[in-house]
């Protein structure tokens, strides 16, 4: 009990301070400083339950701290059950029998739960814990074995296993500001340094318990009360998720697949210990922060249009208008056959045999024409990752053919707006939509930035907002350079892309080969698009094959040749 010894050792000085100051120390004296010295333990406390963070590890200081206020040479601390019907032991230390259970021990407590009731569904008043838990009363026996108002079976059982006697208790409960019950606090064998033996519990070792014990259920409802805030927060987050995922089911898994990419390039540069990135260290709040910014990274989609979200096709909006493209070819062959028809009845009349066959020979060579150009459109609809001059001044050409529309009107195959779509070098957006599409970006960074964030997660809104921005100041929406960007928002860049290169389940594209995608992710590396030092890491600790391990399709992880990959030298 060495925190005891050390309160002795700080006695015995104040009372060596009275003496120096030419008086003899009295039992006030010593009284005064106990209690003294109890304050200053508990105010302590009070300042570590204030800055303490883990509730496993509160809780056993609050056990210790209350054995070496009142000298207990053990003490349990109870917990109320999941289903709020009993109390858990979920820590018991005994300094005599060296006994160590439950907290943070690892060493696990196989006791049964106190029930708060009985069978009849009535309180449970017979076992002291639940006596305090279901009274709200603190209950100092001096000698147990002589109490008569309690069911001591249990100890006794104890104390014979352990060959020890248990004898005087102090059974506490902790409720919080509402009077919810947290649990008990009981604390056995009160040791008097003085007699050197044990004793009762004192009327003042209840109190400071009871204070104690007030204190350490609001720290603990405080945690309890930020964790749950936090988890209503990240269920907020994926609420969001869920209707952009609800919007374009195409893209949900982007919003899931991101942030793990992200925190698996993180832990990888954490555990770096040499190069640019050696000092970069995480703590568990950081990892926290950057875990939630890749979870929001992309959330101002949601005020993306469905059509532009979903477009497959160079000409999809609410569908795809390559079919009235299509029927369009169907009136120009219609037409073609009246033609050839009205042609044919002429060289009849004519007695023209020869030229009734040219007749169905031009006819046929300007269906096929119409057919393969038809085709070609409709190729020219998928979009590509780059659509070569020549075939866009082809789309502008058959444009150009005229058609009678339903009007009788004579107009051109395809409208500007068509023409426009259809020529879109890269994909299957037009600027327009490029733009709002882009906008998501400026969206986030709106949103996230419009919240109070407290400060372990000012970072948010950086982070997440930063995954469209290249190292060469080239990215969008604000243009920043490598050096005006954290280690963080990089990684997250990182991630974005590599993400995108492999999804399989966009509607506009296929999912790339690993070996695709570090090839093309390499290029980046070395134009000034993303991090090289970051890049090199992701290649470095095979953080692209555990990615590619749980969330690509198996069909797309190909044989890698790391020495081939551009940007990365092994």
């Amino acid at each position: 009990m060495d925190d005891r010894n050390d309160g002795n050792a700080d006695i015995d000085e104040r009372l060596a301070s009275s003496r120096a100051k030419g008086r003899a120390p009295t039992m006030t004296d010593a009284k005064q400083t106990d209690i003294a010295l109890r304050l200053d333990r508990l105010t302590e406390l009070s300042v570590e339950l204030s800055s303490n963070h883990d509730i496993p590890s509160l809780l056993e200081h609050i056990l210790r701290a209350a054995k070496t206020i009142t000298g207990a040479d053990g003490g349990t601390l109870y917990r109320v059950n999941a289903d709020k019907t009993g109390l858990s032991f979920h820590i018991s230390i005994n300094d005599t029998l060296k006994m160590y259970q439950g907290g943070t021990s690892g060493a696990p407590i196989n006791l049964p739960d106190i029930p708060l009731k009985d069978g009849n569904g009535n309180p449970n008043l017979a076992a002291v814990a639940a006596f305090a838990a279901n009274t709200g009363r603190s209950v100092n026996i001096p000698d147990v074995y002589q109490a008569r108002d309690f069911n001591f079976s249990g100890m006794r059982h104890f104390d014979q296993a352990h060959g020890y006697h248990t004898q005087s208790l102090l059974s506490v409960p902790m409720r919080d500001h509402e009077g919810e019950l947290i649990g008990v606090l009981q604390l056995i064998n009160a040791f008097d340094p003085d007699t050197r033996k044990t004793g009762a519990f004192s009327e003042t070792d209840r109190r400071f318990i009871e204070a104690l014990a007030s204190q350490a259920a609001m720290a603990i409802t405080n945690q309890q009360l930020i964790a749950r805030l936090e988890e209503l927060f990240e269920s907020f987050i994926k609420l969001i998720n869920l209707a952009i995922d609800e919007k374009s089911p195409h893209t949900g898994k982007h919003c899931e697949h991101v942030p793990e990419l992200t925190m698996m390039l993180a832990e990888a540069v954490h555990d770096t210990d040499s190069g640019p990135f050696a000092e970069f260290k995480m703590t568990e709040r950081d990892r926290r922060e950057l875990w939630l910014a890749g979870l929001l990274h992309d959330c101002g989609k949601i005020v993306t249009p469905v059509h532009v979200v979903e477009k497959a096709t160079k000409l999809e909006t609410i569908c795809d208008r390559i079919h009235l493209v299509d029927t369009r070819f169907e009136i120009l062959k219609r037409d073609a056959h009246i033609r050839a028809l009205e042609a044919k009845l002429a060289a009849a009349r004519m007695r023209d045999g020869v030229g009734e066959t040219r007749i169905d020979e031009r006819l046929h060579d300007e269906i096929a024409q119409l057919d393969e150009e038809r085709n070609f459109l409709r190729r020219a609809n998928i979009g590509g990752e780059a659509m070569q001059p020549e075939h866009q001044q082809r789309v502008k050409d058959i444009a150009r053919r005229r058609w009678a529309g339903p009007d009788g009107q004579e107009h051109d195959l395809l409208s500007e707006e068509e023409v426009k779509n259809l020529t879109i070098r890269a994909g299957t957006l037009n600027d327009e939509e490029r733009q709002i599409i882009n906008n998501h970006i400026v969206v986030t960074i709106r949103m996230l930035e419009a919240l109070p964030w407290p400060k372990h997660l000012k970072k948010v809104p950086e982070y997440a907002g930063g995954h469209h921005e290249r190292m060469d100041g080239k990215g969008y929406p604000r243009g920043l350079t490598r050096d005006q960007m954290s280690p963080p928002a990089r990684m997250m860049a990182i991630a974005d892309i590599f993400e995108a290169l492999t999804a399989k389940d966009r509607p506009y594209k296929v999912g790339k080969l690993l070996s695709e995608s570090l090839d093309i992710l390499g290029k980046f590396a070395l134009n000034g698009h993303i991090d090289p030092d970051l890049f090199d890491i992701f290649i470095r600790k095979k953080v692209y094959l555990r990615y590619a391990e749980r969330y690509m399709d198996p069909g797309q992880i190909d044989a890698v040749d790391e020495t081939a990959i551009p940007g990365y030298t092994p």
